[in-house]
């Protein structure tokens, strides 16, 4: 893992965990084992670790997307089936950036926006009715919702079970959008 890796590691660690107040240069580099100058050399700025992560958070998206677009039983599925909390890289990213959106962070909130903003889209795409891939969209953020509410304690074997009493309503509103 490279020194970068490490301290966006530590800087998303440290939000999930305490919060953007807690994030000061020193205490991310503390947690990510290099000197302050080290983390410098990598982000000039704490502005710049938030644009570092929020990059992170695009490009782990992207790989979500072309997962859901390639996922044999379809992309409406497999964004419910996924929106449980796994401890994902993907998972860690989007909540430290929506802590960061929380805070009023511009940069984060429009970086959260695109992600929603491209599910729904690729959602759409497949069920043809606005009105159904946002009922979608929305059922798979209950169920992320649902974990961060509990802080992803549920047990998977919990959150899976809400996930397949889920797809036959997923399967329903596929065929209502077929219609």
């Amino acid at each position: 893992m490279s020194a970068r890796d490490a301290v966006l590691d530590a800087y998303q660690a440290m939000l999930l965990e305490d919060g953007q107040r807690a994030t000061t240069l020193e205490a991310v580099a503390a947690r990510a084992g290099v000197s302050k100058g080290g983390l410098l050399y990598h982000f000039k700025s704490k502005e710049a670790l938030a644009e570092g992560l929020i990059e992170r958070l695009d490009a782990l998206v992207v790989q979500d997307l072309e997962e859901m677009r390639t996922a044999e039983d379809g992309p409406s599925r497999h964004y419910v089936r996924t929106s449980v909390w796994t401890d994902s890289a993907l998972d860690r990213a989007l909540v430290a950036v929506a802590h960061l959106a929380q805070e009023s962070h511009p940069g984060a909130r429009a970086a959260m926006a695109r992600a929603r903003d491209e599910w729904l889209a690729q959602i759409r795409e497949e069920v043809g009715s606005p009105a159904i891939a946002h009922a979608i969209l929305l059922i798979g953020d209950g169920l992320y919702f649902d974990a961060a509410l509990t802080g992803g304690s549920l047990s998977t074997q919990v959150a899976q079970v809400a996930v397949d009493e889920l797809l036959p309503v997923i399967d329903h509103l596929l065929e209502l959008g077929r219609r």
